[in-house]
């Protein structure tokens, strides 16, 4: 009898319950796979999400994670793009490139794909990871990139940028507030800078990532630990913000978003929720606002990766702490404990990772 290749995976058992365990290594299940032996990878906020149990589509058992970069192991017959030994960015949707929602490049939502890695099927948290539809799902590393900083790209630096700036239609001149800075929030300020605002307020409980903030580029802070968030922003503001960004997840910093929008303005919703909020409609009606969600599509992870090359954009800097794979529960401990551990992003790095060069802004 031939024994099933094992490896070293994150394995979800139910809500508040993780293992670094042996479980079974993928291997090519469609012609369009590839199997990818991770060199680095991160945990999102989403995984925190899971791990509480907000996902309930996420079952016992499952391999967590959607980000990350690594060499191509194998690839299935029908992948054309990639072969055995590239460096790749894999990124945090799957998709067909075929299907009514890949046509209108809305990823996210592909039939046969979406997000699903470290969802419904087993993620990046792991020595390696099947990645259905390789040759739309995954990204050419260029040559000495740092890779770590490329981790960003996967999902939160896309998921800021598409979800918070583009949906929120940032203009120049605009107030724009992004309320919550954590790594998602971050990027959406980094982000955001593309287009000129004339002011940004980031708003956070934390001192320490509010001045973390002020050095990427926010005009304005405003700790909603110490007083009322509301009359703080709208203190800077004639009636209120061009574009609010919720980036934390939660009823409370919902509720200021649409507190503080002006008429005509945008509410852009990044935050995963995990319960419900109240929709002050009865006010916002008479307001002309535009209220949106979204998952990431990672349509524009190409135009990104163009930004890190040139030295506009420098991901790395959001990077705080760094394991190994063995020491991945204590990284799950310190990212879940960011504030006091003043953490942003982890870096998770398995065999075969390396560093290129890197910018510091």
């Amino acid at each position: 009898m031939t024994r099933q290749p094992t490896m070293k995976g994150l394995v979800y058992h139910g809500p508040g319950k993780i293992a670094w365990e042996t479980v079974p290594a993928p291997s090519i299940r469609h012609p369009t796979d590839a199997i990818i032996k991770v060199a680095r990878t991160t945990i999102c906020g989403t995984d925190l999400h899971i791990l509480k149990g907000d996902v309930p589509a996420v079952t016992s058992g499952r391999v967590l994670g959607h980000e990350g970069v690594g060499i191509v192991e194998e690839v299935g017959a029908a992948v054309r793009t990639f072969k055995k030994s590239d460096r790749v960015l894999i990124s945090c949707i799957t998709s067909c490139g075929k299907c009514e929602y890949c046509k209108k490049q809305m990823y996210g939502h592909c039939e046969d794909g979406g997000w699903i890695l470290g969802h419904l099927i087993d993620g990046t948290q792991a020595e390696y990871v099947r990645i259905p539809h390789a040759d739309n799902s995954l990204y050419h590393i260029p040559a000495g990139e740092d890779e770590e900083a490329l981790v960003m790209l996967s999902d939160i630096f896309p998921t800021g940028f598409e979800i918070g700036v583009l949906y929120g239609a940032v203009k120049p001149g605009d107030v724009v507030a992004i309320v919550g800075a954590g790594p998602i929030g971050m990027a959406t300020l980094l982000t955001a800078q593309f287009y000129s605002p004339g002011k940004i307020i980031m708003v956070d409980t934390d001192r320490s990532r509010l001045d973390l903030a002020k050095k990427f580029g926010a005009t304005h802070v405003v700790n909603s630990a110490s007083g009322n968030a509301v009359d703080a922003i709208l203190a800077q503001t004639k009636d209120g913000v061009d574009v609010a960004i919720e980036a934390v997840g939660v009823p409370q910093t919902f509720d200021i978003c649409q507190r503080v929008v002006r008429p005509g303005g945008h509410i852009a919703n990044i935050g995963v929720h995990g319960a419900s909020v109240d929709l002050d409609l009865q006010k916002l009606w008479i307001q002309n606002i535009t209220l949106t969600t979204g998952l990431v599509n990672t349509n524009t992870t190409p135009m990104l990766l163009k930004t890190v090359e040139s030295r506009k954009l420098a991901p790395a800097n959001l990077i705080t702490h760094h394991f190994t794979f063995d020491q991945i529960l204590k990284a799950y401990e310190v990212f879940g404990n960011a504030a006091a551990e003043n953490a942003l992003k982890v870096i998770i790095s398995g065999a075969g990772s390396k560093r290129g060069k890197r910018l510091v802004m």
